[in-house]
């Protein structure tokens, strides 16, 4: 079995493969949500966009689901001062959540106009909250949170619900509105009827453009040193979960990593060539396109772990105090457990997702909204 060291690096890359399933699987049931009343101009194509997502809406959440059990099992005092402190953020994140499954279903119990039109306005908001919501999240990692830990390990939240809506946090929220916007308008591109289909691409390539600029910017700002980093100074890679036994020193910026290891910069690379080739490939290349979109997410994610590495939760009140992949983890006993079990179930997770989107290949037309709906 791997030691105490390398069992915490594997779940640091196994957080970071959950965090990107979720973001490519859900993000593209969010974009298309958040879509629905502008690109759909009648209540056939609102119902062209729905049918691309509600088969599969359940399955794509599993990765949320995944990412919250493998945080509470294998990183317990991140999943305690994560939930702990930003009750009202993850309040306001599970609300947006319940409302996508109400609003599929209570939109289509009556046939008038408005009753559907605000469900679809329901739909959006709970798509657009969600990519908000996350992308302010990782902002805030940057920024680094109000919390503490006394000598007894009690944890001290001192930060408030609008505290977390820093301008820079704002900016990565609207970082990660575009990128699961273009996210979503490429699967949209794909699935939807030829009608609809010039209406999502127009979108996907606009919004590839933002992000792209969106977080040229907020890699500038971070660049400039406006907001400082951090290092770990020293730490016992295999001791016990403890965060007040490490020493935690301000750095100039949060590049350091890459500082040390210039081959990170890829990362970043990366995610805007893919990008940029979501913005070429959407019109004509539609499986390319939305393959160039899943690796702008993945590669964006990266690079945001490969900055904080390794923190999971700074803290900006007490740096002692961050959390990190050292010292928030399970024992060695668990973590080797959680893999085994991670072995034995991922691979049935990805095979089964594989094959319901075989299934559900082709595109939702039109005519098979009137004929399924009785229109004819």
């Amino acid at each position: 079995m791997f030691d105490y060291e390398t069992l915490r690096i594997i779940w640091w890359l196994l957080l970071g493969v959950l965090l990107i399933g979720f973001a490519i699987m859900d993000g593209l049931d969010l974009g298309v949500a958040a879509l629905v009343p502008i690109v759909g101009r009648t209540d056939e194509e609102r119902r062209v966009l729905l049918e691309t997502v509600e088969p599969v809406w359940e399955g794509n959440q599993v990765w949320f689901v995944l990412g919250g059990g493998a945080v509470f099992a294998a990183w317990p005092v991140l999943y305690a001062a994560s939930f702990s402190g930003l009750y009202l953020a993850m309040f306001l994140l599970l609300l947006a959540f319940i409302l996508r499954p109400v609003s599929f279903n209570f939109r289509n119990k009556h046939e008038h106009a408005r009753w559907r039109g605000t469900w679809d306005i329901l739909l959006a908001a709970s798509g657009f909250i969600v990519m908000l919501v996350c992308g302010v999240a990782f902002g805030n990692l940057f920024l680094g949170f109000s919390f503490r830990f006394d000598d007894a390990a009690r944890m001290d939240w001192q930060g408030s619900f609008f505290s977390l809506f820093h301008p820079f946090a704002l900016l990565a929220g609207l970082t990660s509105v575009c990128m699961l916007l273009a996210h979503g308008a490429t699967y949209a591109s794909l699935k939807t009827d030829e009608a609809v289909a010039p209406r999502t691409q127009a979108i996907a390539r606009w919004a590839s453009l933002a992000f792209v600029a969106l977080y040229v910017l907020a890699g500038a700002w971070l660049m400039t040193g406006a907001i400082p980093g951090m290092r770990v100074d020293s730490v016992d890679m295999n001791g016990e979960s403890n965060p007040l036994l490490k020493h935690v020193v301000e750095a100039a910026t949060w590049y350091g990593n890459f500082g040390a290891h210039p081959i990170l910069f890829l990362a970043p690379a990366l995610a805007i060539f893919a990008a940029l080739g979501t913005f070429t490939l959407v019109r004509r290349h539609h499986v390319a396109a939305l393959l160039t979109s899943s690796t702008a997410i993945a590669a964006t994610i990266l690079s945001v772990g490969f900055a904080l590495f390794p923190f999971l939760m700074p803290s900006r009140l007490d740096p002692r105090s961050s959390l990190t992949v050292w010292d928030a983890s399970s024992s060695h006993t668990t973590l080797g457990i959680m893999l085994v079990c991670v072995f034995v179930f991922l691979p049935i997770v990805l095979a089964y997702t594989v094959w319901v989107y075989r299934v559900l290949r082709g595109r939702v037309t039109l005519e098979h909204i009137r004929r399924s709906h009785g229109v004819y």
